[in-house]
């Protein structure tokens, strides 16, 4: 990670935002493949552009591209564009 004039360390990915993301841990599933697959997960963090998904398991199955469900809301298609071992970073395709 790049070091800042300040001192502190920065991750690039936080650079590339295009909106304030707030903090949160709601309940979600990932549905792809038709509807066939379901994965559940935690949205770790949300802006109207994208969020960051926790996952229990290996994100190394989760395609692409798939919806994001949380209760009550309706589903948000998704484009992954970061992935550690159990989180991904998504970008909400309007």
């Amino acid at each position: 990670m790049p070091l800042t004039d300040q001192g502190r360390f920065v991750d690039l990915r936080l650079e590339k935002r295009l909106a304030p993301r707030r903090n949160t841990s709601i309940p979600a599933v990932l549905v792809y493949n038709g509807g066939r697959g379901r994965t559940d997960c935690v949205i770790r963090n949300l802006s109207d552009s994208g969020a960051k998904l926790e996952l229990k398991g290996s994100v190394a199955s989760i395609p692409n591209t798939f919806d994001l469900i949380a209760p009550g809301h309706r589903p948000h298609p998704c484009r992954v564009v970061w992935r550690t071992l159990k989180e991904l970073g998504v970008q909400f395709q309007h």
